[in-house]
């Protein structure tokens, strides 16, 4: 059983052929309307990949909300802890795609409501597990939550991202840590960090694959080749990955194999949530 404590946000994708001027109204080419939040897309990752999965989070009681629990319930996903919120609306992204580029911008709306003592309360509910979390919702809640697993004896994964600077304790109450490249070099020359937290880091490396720590060196697992399409929703699935085969009983290697896996299927079509591939489409996957 795996538990995602974690965001849920509709994305609001606009297309255009440039970025309009500040105070500038221009046409463009496409809209699109997208589930995402990077705690949701890790839990459709996690159970088209085989695995039981709750998702803990926050929606607003508007028809965002509405459409994202229906498609969560659709995925298979226990939502009986995505409960709304009716001073706050579902949490969005705004983005516009021009120029070979993007600019977001992201509203927390009722992602801000994923409390401690909601963790706290949801997380009493389950005996055994898995905890995946992310950055997208309070610190104060991620925290909780890695702290409520710990105590349960659970694997706690942490994906640092969006990045920012890690608590010692956070360090001590994480199994795993899945940093990417950059965010991994931007721990690494944190004050606090210690060479003993390698153990703990799983790195995404892109078209390379990933690499781990295992007995002081560093096994780097590479990536299969595939014309990628799209990369948006890789480092999702790629954890969502991670955490279904840990709890599927895999050892670390091959689960990060497969995670690997997982995600480079997922670069060869468009969208994030959208190109996750299901368990059948992995393969020989199952324990």
């Amino acid at each position: 059983m795996i538990t995602v404590a974690g965001s849920l946000n509709i994305d609001l994708v606009t297309e255009a052929e440039r970025f309009p001027l500040p105070g500038e109204t221009i046409l463009g080419s496409g809209f699109s309307t997208v589930f995402g939040g990077k705690g949701a897309n890790q839990a459709v990752a996690a159970s088209r990949l085989g695995s039981e999965v709750k998702m803990v989070g926050r929606v607003g009681n508007d028809l965002y909300g509405e459409s994202y629990v229906a498609h969560l319930t659709k995925e298979k996903i226990d939502v009986s802890d995505v409960k709304p919120v009716t001073h706050l609306p579902t949490g969005t992204a705004s983005i516009v795609v021009a120029e070979q580029d993007n600019q977001i911008i992201v509203v927390a709306g009722a992602n801000s409501e994923v409390t401690p003592a909601y963790v706290k309360d949801a997380m009493n509910e389950l005996e055994k597990g898995i905890l995946l979390v992310q950055l997208e919702i309070p610190d104060d809640a991620v925290e909780q939550a890695m702290k409520a697993a710990k105590e349960k004896g659970w694997i706690v994964i942490l994906n640092p991202a969006p990045f920012k600077p890690l608590p010692a304790l956070w360090w001590q109450l994480a199994d795993y840590v899945t940093p990417n490249e950059h965010e991994a070099a931007a721990l690494r020359k944190e004050n606090d960090f210690l060479e003993v937290y390698n153990e703990k880091l799983i790195i995404t490396r892109g078209s390379e694959g990933a690499s781990f720590f295992e007995n002081g060196k560093e096994v780097h697992i590479p990536a299969p080749k595939v014309h990628p399409v799209d990369t948006t929703g890789a480092g999702d699935t790629f954890n969502g990955g991670l955490a279904a085969f840990l709890d599927q009983g895999f050892e670390l290697r091959e689960a990060v194999e497969k995670a690997v896996k997982a995600a480079s299927i997922s670069i060869t079509s468009l969208g994030a949530q959208s190109a996750m591939p299901t368990i059948e489409q992995l393969g020989d996957s199952h324990a």
